[in-house]
C-alpha cells in the first residue's frame, strides 16, 4: 500500500473518543480552577473563579468555564480575575503563558506580576520618558534595544492605569 493511501485511510478513521466529545460555548455559570504563578510566588493556587481576562499576544480575551483548551502567550498587560462575588482583582504582568486545560482548569505562568493599584501613574510616566530618551539616544545598540523593551512595558502599564 502506498504511503499516501495509508495516510488517507488512517485519517478517515476517527477514534471514538473524539466522536463522543462535544464542544459547546463557554459559560459563566460554572467555575474555573485558576493557578496564577510566578517563578518565586503563587498568587492563586487552584482557586475557583468565575472569569479571567488576559492580555494575550493575539488580543484581549476572557476565559470562562468550558473554554476550549488552548495555549496563549501573554504580552505586557492586565490579568483580571473575577470571583464568584463579582469582585475583580487586577495584576499587571510582564509576559508569560496562559494554558487552558480540559476540565475547567486554567494555569497562568508569568515572569513578573504586581497588583495594578500598586503603580503610580506619575512614576510610570516619568520612567517611560526616560526609557524613550535612552532608546532614541546614541548609546550602544544593546542599550537602545533594552530601553525600547522597557518603554514598551511602560506604555502597556500606562494604558492599563488609564483604563483602571
Amino acid at each position: 500500500m502506498s504511503a499516501l493511501r495509508l495516510l488517507s485511510s488512517t485519517s478517515r478513521r476517527v477514534p471514538s473518543a473524539f466522536l463522543q466529545q462535544k464542544r459547546g460555548y463557554a459559560e459563566a455559570a460554572g467555575k474555573l480552577n485558576l493557578s496564577l504563578v510566578l517563578p518565586h510566588q503563587a498568587i492563586f493556587t487552584s482557586a475557583d473563579v468565575v472569569q479571567v481576562n488576559i492580555s494575550a499576544a493575539t488580543g484581549d480575551m476572557g476565559i470562562l468555564a468550558n473554554h476550549v483548551p488552548s495555549i496563549e502567550p501573554l504580552r505586557p498587560g492586565v490579568v483580571e480575575v473575577i470571583d464568584s462575588n463579582n469582585a475583580s482583582k487586577k495584576w499587571f504582568v510582564s509576559s508569560g503563558f496562559a494554558n487552558v486545560h480540559p476540565g475547567n482548569k486554567l494555569t497562568i505562568n508569568v515572569v513578573e506580576a504586581a497588583p495594578l493599584d500598586s503603580f503610580s501613574p506619575e512614576a510610570v510616566r516619568s520612567n517611560l520618558q526616560e526609557a524613550l530618551k535612552v532608546a532614541a539616544g546614541n548609546g550602544t545598540e544593546e542599550e537602545r534595544l533594552e530601553a525600547r523593551i522597557e518603554a514598551d512595558v511602560y506604555e502597556a502599564l500606562q494604558h492599563a492605569l488609564g483604563s483602571k
